[in-house]
């Protein structure tokens, strides 16, 4: 399956229905809040390699596409409190742009997602430790029980005595599903290095294959139509891998808060194209040129 990337001339039908979302003529639906990490790690020439998922074709929202580990926030993602160790709840509800509940939810959802969907823990004993390793069958029982939701985060992490490792995430940037989608997402971009000593597995019950790829690679694969991506993943890995080293990425994170940006319909010659945040742009006119 070929995805256009950016930017991507829209059918004219679209683009009225678009426009009646924005009259007012359609109720468009209630997005979800959700997570979803970059996880790096260096390539051989010490550039950027990134974890996609390649969704089931059968998943209601992105089939088939390349993705990054993440999904929504469950309640049980504002569980009680557990060990915090980094930036605080209230830190990260000013970068993230929300209230200190749903911030302290987000970076739980990251965290539980990434491990549900790769078996990599961002969590230690301390807050000057991390998991070595997480292959064992206990492990992979617990992280079971956290894909069903039979175990939430919080408990999870309580009964091993662990603490989050809210340091080993930065924040990368936001994105809402356009209007005129049926099903849509809130979701915050993070980014993480793959701890020392973890290793990824191919687990998760939503992807059909994982892959590790060189981030301006995946994204010369979506160029060439070998790689389904949506346009976010797309731009992450584009501007990931314009930077040369994970080491950039996490220390260019550090600047950064979060605005919530959503693609709007926005004139391309005759016709229509869903707009791009200002900052990306010269970054895709320059890939395109």
């Amino acid at each position: 399956m070929r995805i256009p990337l950016p930017p991507v001339p829209l059918p004219a039908a679209l683009a009225d229905v678009a426009r009646e979302y924005a009259d007012g003529t359609r109720q468009e639906a209630e997005p979800r809040n959700a997570a979803t990490v970059v996880l790096q790690r260096a390539g051989a020439d010490g550039s950027p390699e990134v974890y996609l998922l390649r969704r089931q074709v059968t998943m209601d929202f992105a089939g088939g596409m390349c993705v990054f580990p993440g999904g929504g926030v469950d309640p049980r993602d504002f569980d009680h409190q557990v060990g915090w160790a980094g930036p605080t709840p209230a830190e990260w509800a000013a970068r993230l742009g929300t209230e200190e509940d749903l911030a302290r939810a987000l970076v739980c959802a990251a965290v539980r997602e990434t491990f549900e969907e790769s078996g990599v823990l961002l969590a230690g004993a301390s807050a000057d430790d991390v998991v070595a390793d997480t292959t064992g069958e206990d492990w992979e029982a617990d992280r079971v029980a956290l894909e069903s939701r039979e175990l939430s985060l919080t408990d999870f992490l309580d009964r091993r005595g662990l603490v989050l490792r809210t340091d080993l995430l930065g924040i990368w940037s936001g994105w809402l599903t356009p209007v005129f989608e049926p099903k849509r997402y809130r979701t915050w971009f993070f980014v993480a290095q793959l701890p020392e000593g973890q290793i990824t597995r191919d687990v998760s019950t939503e992807s059909s294959e994982v892959v590790w790829l060189p981030a301006l690679a995946a994204a010369d694969q979506a160029d060439a139509g070998t790689l389904a991506m949506l346009p976010p993943t797309y731009l992450t890995c584009l501007e990931i891998g314009t930077l040369g080293t994970v080491e950039a990425v996490l220390a260019t994170a550090t600047e950064r808060s979060v605005e919530m940006f959503m693609p709007e319909v926005e004139p391309l010659g005759d016709g229509f194209t869903l707009s791009l945040p200002d900052a990306l742009r010269p970054l895709v006119a320059q890939r395109r040129g």
